[in-house]
């Protein structure tokens, strides 16, 4: 994990939502508007990248948001923490440009990281959308949802055991519906060395800090499932089931995490259309 300070100048109590932006989404007007129609109508917005084109300048300008540019290292992992850098509040949203964040995500993610400022981040419970349809109820998220018992109590959501418990049989905190609290997390927050798992390599670097991970019940993000997602991609050249061999071997003996792979790898093909 790269050398981290916590040290940053932000506007404690506030709100980004830092959308990263590459190629040319039909999806991206669509994020833009469900974080413009945010209940609080208080969170920043802005876009980044790495891969500037007419499109997404066109979209910024459409509607009026900055667009800021990474002009060093790319890849999702520097990508993401470039987005983050240009934030300057104290809760820090990644906006993926394919998703959607229904109206009271923002709403509540402030009001749950203001009720524990020891917080590390907060996240949500989450749906998917495919082609048209949404779906909340399948094999996988129920899987996920289940996982994730061990820190339904806000209480003791601090515990080490806890919150790695929920990533030791794959990553279950949906990246999209996650905001940093900027005062508490690493800066950089993402590691940079997967190209797959960097959310939950990420997540198992921060699950040994002290703090808390505030999971909300609620479905609060819609995902989208579409074959020019990174997922789908890094799923279809077999990238994504050599870096959950190395995720679940910081859990378990090889032999172990070699067996549960194979079961965890059958449930990557859920984002399969």
């Amino acid at each position: 994990m790269p050398n981290m300070s916590t040290a940053q100048s932000f506007t404690r109590n506030r709100h980004t939502f830092a959308i990263c932006a590459y190629g040319e989404s039909p999806y991206l007007a669509e994020c833009i508007e469900s974080l413009r129609a945010q209940s609080d109508n208080c969170s920043d917005i802005f876009l980044a990248t790495s891969t500037p084109n007419d499109w997404i300048r066109s979209t910024a300008e459409r509607y009026d948001l900055p667009l800021y540019i990474n002009e060093g290292d790319s890849g999702i992992g520097n990508d993401w923490n470039f987005a983050y850098s240009m934030a300057h509040t104290q809760y820090i949203t990644i906006a993926h440009q394919d998703d959607i964040y229904l109206p009271d995500y923002a709403k509540n993610a402030v009001h749950e990281l203001n009720s524990d400022p020891y917080a590390l981040l907060f996240f949500t419970n989450y749906g998917e959308v495919r082609g048209k349809k949404v779906v909340t109820e399948n094999t996988l998220l129920n899987v996920k949802r289940l996982l994730l018992k061990p820190i339904e109590n806000k209480q003791k959501s601090h515990k080490t055991w806890r919150k790695r418990a929920i990533l030791r049989f794959g990553s279950s905190i949906c990246c999209p519906s996650v905001t940093f609290n900027a005062e508490r997390c690493p800066r950089p927050p993402f590691t940079a060395q997967m190209s797959s798992n960097l959310d939950w390599d990420t997540w198992e670097h921060m699950s040994r800090l002290d703090g808390s991970f505030i999971y909300d019940k609620r479905i609060l993000v819609y995902h989208r499932i579409h074959e020019g997602s990174a997922t789908s991609k890094l799923i279809a050249n077999n990238k994504r089931n050599e870096e959950d061999l190395l995720m679940l071997q910081r859990f378990w003996p090889r032999p172990l995490a070699r067996l549960i792979e194979r079961a965890y790898s059958r449930g990557t093909a859920s984002n399969e259309l």
